[in-house]
């Protein structure tokens, strides 16, 4: 009865005229740039996180959410329509969407994907109810010690979050280590690594790097591979699936919600692996697998349903726990903290608003995708054939004037353009970014943590075995990481790094 009760009150604060503009917004951009390929949600909540500093902390990550799960709902369209995925997490979309398109069923394929995603989004937003007060209860007992090994076991976590070398993922852990400790030191006020400059006292704006290593290499990545495809021009009927179409679909939904929201829980799950898995698992089970490739619909609905679930799912650990388990959820922690918000299982108890307003937002922003999707279709359609060559130079614009929104700083553009050329070129040699952005969001709150346990110890790091909870975190990560070493041992080195699915290689 409390959990319904706090759900209420969640619903009281979204439903409100300003926070349910906000949520139609950031579903309606989030739609938007899952239809329009090579942005993604990532760079684009890397270019609009500024221009909800303005805003009051409900509002800004109510709109910053609805961007993340509503660009899974758009990513279906160019899938379906163009075989292009609108974000990776629709790549596998195009297998049998695209043929369903072919054949005169796009209809049926959109209709699918949107009504997939919407019982999938519910189904796992009930469950993200139940489950996060659970787990808050459970991390309310924690003080500096767990904090520090819980910090510790989301680090040694990310290792399992990349798809390529492990060494360059402990590289880029340890840069953005060092990166967060540039600038004032909160505790003695002594500066770090800033050289002289008063730039630099404050450390470097989180804002400016995600946006500089996200958003601007972005737009460098995708000018070298500007998309060339025909945008389907049949009259697009149907959106409603036949029966036939529901009897072939609703098991492979609700088995999408369920590993979607599963994979959305654990570090480096999220909508990307939910939806490969989904197709994976749906073409085993199916009774003619040889279906699956030239039209199935149960190919677009179970990694629709995945991939929309794993969204909810990524929300337990972060407002949980204050861990985020993917790279778009690590800028959503960032953003808590930039508002003055402590992440962390305070979040509920501190800013019960923030809490289950970002739950509720979840149901309404559910709503409101599955009525924007279906009738905004002939809109997509349109958009689609913006040339990247004319969208690129307005996000770059997008991109300056955020950054200088912020502290009125043209450093901060200066140091913008530096990631992004960095981020650029990491890229192109293997090296993920989101190890490094996790690295300076959860920096700062580790060092904290740390200092305050070895004050409460005398200086002795026994305390971190002597607390029962700090000494089974600090052991499920060193199993975590012997797991590593002994694979590492047993298969070989991993430094080549493994192909990651992007837009690029999906063109």
């Amino acid at each position: 009865m409390d959990v319904l009760n706090a759900l209420a009150a969640g619903f009281g604060v979204i439903l409100t005229p300003a926070n349910l503009y906000y949520c139609f917004l950031g579903s309606l951009v989030g739609t938007l740039v899952g239809v329009l390929p090579g942005i993604g949600p990532l760079a684009a909540l890397s270019l609009l996180l500024p221009f909800t500093f303005t805003l009051p902390p409900v509002a800004s990550l109510v709109m910053l959410a609805a961007i993340f799960y509503g660009a899974m709902y758009g990513g279906s369209t160019t899938s379906i329509l163009v075989n292009i995925p609108g974000e990776a997490a629709s790549v596998v979309t195009c297998l049998d969407g695209h043929a369903m398109a072919r054949q005169g069923r796009a209809g049926a394929a959109l209709g699918m994907a949107a009504i997939g995603s919407f019982i999938a989004g519910t189904v796992s937003n009930l469950a993200l109810t139940v489950a996060s007060p659970v787990l808050v209860a459970v991390a309310l007992r924690f003080g500096p010690p767990e904090y520090f090994a819980i910090m510790m076991l989301g680090f040694v976590t990310t290792l399992y979050m990349i798809s390529g070398s492990r060494v360059k993922a402990m590289i880029m852990l340890g840069a953005g280590v060092f990166l967060s400790t540039v600038g004032m030191d909160v505790v003695n006020g002594a500066e770090r690594f800033t050289f002289g400059s008063v730039n630099l006292s404050g450390g470097f704006d989180l804002v400016a790097v995600v946006m500089g290593l996200f958003g601007v290499s972005e737009i460098l990545l995708n000018v070298e591979h500007l998309a060339r495809a025909d945008v389907f021009t049949r009259a697009i009927r149907g959106l409603l699936p036949t029966l036939r179409d529901w009897i072939d679909s609703w098991a492979a939904i609700l088995r999408g919600s369920v590993v979607g929201f599963g994979l959305g829980v654990l570090p480096g799950g999220g909508p990307v692996t939910a939806s490969f898995l989904s197709y994976a698992m749906e073409r085993r089970l199916a009774r003619r697998p040889e279906r699956f490739g030239q039209g199935a619909i149960e190919g677009v609905a179970g990694p629709e349903a995945a991939n929309n679930a794993a969204v909810a799912g990524s929300m337990i650990p972060l407002l949980s726990l204050g861990l985020p388990s993917n790279a778009v959820t690590a800028l959503l922690l960032g953003a808590l903290i930039i508002h003055g918000v402590q992440p962390g299982p305070m979040l509920m108890t501190q800013h019960p608003e923030i809490f289950w307003g970002v739950i509720a937002s979840l149901y309404v922003g559910n709503v409101m995708l599955l009525v924007l999707n279906l009738p905004l279709i002939g809109l997509w359609v349109q958009l689609l054939r913006v040339p990247y060559r004319i969208l690129f130079p307005c996000i770059l614009l997008l991109t300056v004037i955020g950054t200088y929104s912020i502290n009125h700083n043209v450093f901060d553009v200066w140091v913008m353009i530096a990631f992004g050329l960095a981020g650029y070129v990491l890229r192109r040699l293997g090296y993920e970014l989101a190890p490094l952005v996790l690295a300076m969001v959860l920096g700062p709150l580790l060092e904290q943590a740390l200092r305050q346990s070895l004050i409460m110890s005398g200086g002795t790091p026994a305390i971190f075995l002597t607390r029962p909870i700090a000494a089974s975190l600090v052991s499920v990560a060193a199993v975590l990481v012997a797991v590593l070493v002994l694979r590492g041992v047993r298969v070989g080195p991993t430094d080549a790094a493994a192909p990651h699915p992007t837009l690029e290689g999906s063109r």
